[in-house]
């Protein structure tokens, strides 16, 4: 897919964000502001959309402000006294009708890029989208490459300019992914699914973490996300199947138990259906045992 350009109503906030950065911020640099993939690249827009429509506002509020302090100061003789005035009907148009205008344009835009960018909706592409299964644990994230055979801790691996497709629950308390370079945070919720949808544009590293405090281990719960080449995710596959380890029950259990900081682990193979046994541990009645769960929406 390509990058859409900058459109020219982002112009003042591009501006602004460049001054900023200027001044040493950084912003230049900043995953949000500077994306990776088409997901990400529209919710940017979004957001300097939104920006653009409440400086509408804004801008004229702090302009008046400035202009009136000065015009209308003590010392002025010139401006124009009228202590009997009262109301005015264009006046208290302006003030209802542009933010009331404002509100119904926001409100519309954020409906339509709800629906356009919903995570549950896979990207249209020629090619199928490469499947894996999340697992946020205390303090680590596990990935299932179900189609692979393979998994990995910490590390997610797949091809640029191929669609992902994550299925994302939890083992632990809820927990938030997200990857900022590439697409919104999604919540992971013990017992049930969520999903998300995202694509790389190009190959690259982007860091990813846990968005949602989770205890002490939280701020070393990230893990890195690799867009990689064709070749070099199946190289990268053929790495982990390579792994002395595999991903059975009893690996999963000493996997669960809390760590900080845990380094990547390659597993060159996981237990059948271990994903939604990991779900169905809580469910109550005769879904524990099937794994029939329903996705959190």
């Amino acid at each position: 897919m390509k990058r859409a350009s900058v459109h020219r109503s982002h112009l003042p906030v591009l501006a602004c964000a460049a001054a900023l950065a200027l001044s040493g911020c950084g912003l230049s640099t900043a995953p949000i502001l500077d994306p990776k993939g088409p997901v990400a690249l529209a919710e940017r827009d979004l957001l300097f959309d939104a920006i653009t429509l409440m400086l509408i506002v804004i801008v004229p509020v702090f302009v008046m402000t400035f202009v009136f302090a000065r015009r209308y100061r003590a010392s002025n003789t010139r401006a124009r006294y009228t202590p009997d005035w009262s109301y005015s009907v264009a006046i208290d148009a302006v003030i209802w009708l542009a933010p009331a205008a404002i509100v119904v344009a926001l409100a519309t835009l954020v409906w339509q890029s709800t629906h356009r960018l919903d995570p549950y909706r896979e990207l249209a592409a020629t090619v199928e989208p490469l499947k894996v299964e999340v697992v946020a644990q205390d303090w680590k994230w596990l990935f299932i490459y179900p189609e692979q055979n393979v998994a990995s801790v910490n590390e997610l691996a797949f091809e640029a300019g191929r669609p992902l497709s994550l299925r994302i629950t939890s083992d632990t308390v809820m927990n938030s992914f997200y990857v900022p370079a590439l697409a919104g945070q999604i919540y992971a919720m013990a017992g049930m699914q969520t999903r998300l949808n995202l694509l790389a544009d190009e190959p690259g590293t982007f860091a990813g973490r846990n968005a949602q405090f989770s205890g002490d281990g939280f701020a070393d719960q990230h893990f890195t996300a690799r867009a990689l080449t064709k070749e070099d995710f199946a190289s990268w596959v053929e790495t982990a199947r390579a792994a002395p380890a595999r991903l059975d029950q009893t690996a999963y259990d000493e996997l669960a138990m809390p760590t900080i900081g845990h380094a990547v682990t390659h597993y060159s193979g996981v237990e059948p259906g271990l994903f939604d046994a990991i779900m169905a541990k809580y469910a109550a009645g005769p879904r524990a045992h099937t794994g029939d769960m329903s996705d959190a929406r």
